[in-house]
This record gives structure tokens, C-alpha cells and sequence, in this order.
């Protein structure tokens, strides 16, 4: 029996409001419930390496989800891109955005995604992690999608399926969809070992 067969006896909570991770959860053919995140606190040790920020974020946002039922399973998710030993976060402005893609540019980086489950008994959690390059980019290229698009969503201040993506990246090694904000084949199949354990 497939996975989604085997769900049907579950609730799965999607608690994020990123549309990305909503559009591929659907796509994936999974059925959910879209809930509050939680919280927004994005602090985590200074001493923390970084590979490790991303799920130690997911396991804090599950810890601020509410379950009412023991069907329920609640999915949470963090994203961030790590660029020389530092993290560059979500922009607050469209200079902070500039800076981060000026940054990016002609570099490779590494995105890691930390994915939570969570029931009213257990908690399982891991990630995954895709290294992205990108060519040059211009600073009118950089202004342009700054000024057509949305980056202040989205930790780099790109999104991979934008027009910046389309455009400026060069080579994946990994996961596309885990650059998006979720890796979605190794959800699946942790997931399917977490509902067999």
C-alpha cells in the first residue's frame, strides 16, 4: 500500500503559511490542513554549527503546535541559506536584499531545509541540504528582480523558481525542490518510516 493510502486514517497539519511548501505538499499528492507556524522567533545558539540551524528551528516551531487529536500529525519546516560560515536570513528591506544578492552572486552556497513531525507522542526530525551556484549578476539584473518581485519572503533573497532562478543559477546538487523550501522526496520517505515506527 502507498503512502498516501496509508495516510488516510491521519490529520496531517502543514503548519507554515509559505505557499511554496504549500504548492508542493499538494503537488506531491498529499492532503492537509494549513495552520499557523506558531511563532516567529528565529534566535538559536551561537555555538550551534549551522548545518544544524535549520532543524533545530523546524523542532521549535513544532513545539509551539497545538494537537487535539492522536491522528494528527503536524509537519513543520525551516529554510536557510548558508553562505561563507554565515547565514543569510530573510531581507527586512530592498538594501538588505541588493547586499544579499551581490553577495550570492558568482558563488556557490548551500541551502538546508529542517523538516519536524510531530504526535501527540513523538517528534521526528532531519534535513536536507542542496548546493546552488550562480553566474554573475549584473547590479540592473539584481535591481530588476528586486523591484518585479518578491525576495523578502524568502532567505537568500531569492526564490529558486523566480525569474532570478531562471535566469542566474547555474548548477543544483541536490534537492530543487528542497531550495523551494522543501525536500520533498526525503519527507516522503521519512515519513513513510515514521508512520511504520
Amino acid at each position: 500500500m502507498i503512502l498516501h493510502e496509508r495516510l488516510k486514517k491521519y490529520r496531517i497539519l502543514l503548519a507554515t503559511q509559505s505557499p511554496r511548501r504549500h504548492q508542493l505538499m499538494k503537488a506531491a499528492g498529499f492532503h492537509f490542513e494549513i495552520i499557523p507556524a506558531g511563532h516567529n522567533d528565529e534566535h538559536y545558539p551561537t555555538n550551534m554549527p549551522l548545518e544544524e540551524v535549520a532543524v533545530y528551528l523546524a523542532k521549535k516551531k513544532a513545539d509551539h503546535v497545538e494537537l487535539h487529536h492522536e491522528d494528527e500529525i503536524a509537519i513543520t519546516a525551516d529554510t536557510i541559506v548558508i553562505l561563507n560560515n554565515s547565514i543569510l536570513n530573510k531581507p527586512e528591506n530592498s538594501h538588505e536584499a541588493f547586499t544579499m544578492l551581490k553577495k550570492l552572486s558568482g558563488c556557490s552556497h548551500r541551502v538546508v531545509t529542517g523538516v519536524c513531525f510531530k504526535t501527540f507522542d513523538r517528534v521526528h526530525s532531519f534535513s536536507d541540504y542542496t548546493d546552488v551556484s550562480f553566474r554573475e549578476l549584473s547590479d540592473e539584473e539584481i535591481q530588476y528582480y528586486i523591484t518585479h518581485y518578491n525576495p523578502y519572503d524568502k532567505a537568500g533573497a531569492y526564490g529558486a523558481q523566480d525569474w532570478i532562478g531562471l535566469v542566474g543559477i547555474k548548477s543544483i546538487c541536490g534537492s530543487y525542490f528542497n531550495v523551494m523550501g522543501l525536500p520533498v522526496e526525503k519527507l516522503y520517505t521519512e515519513l513513510e518510516r515514521f508512520i511504520s515506527s
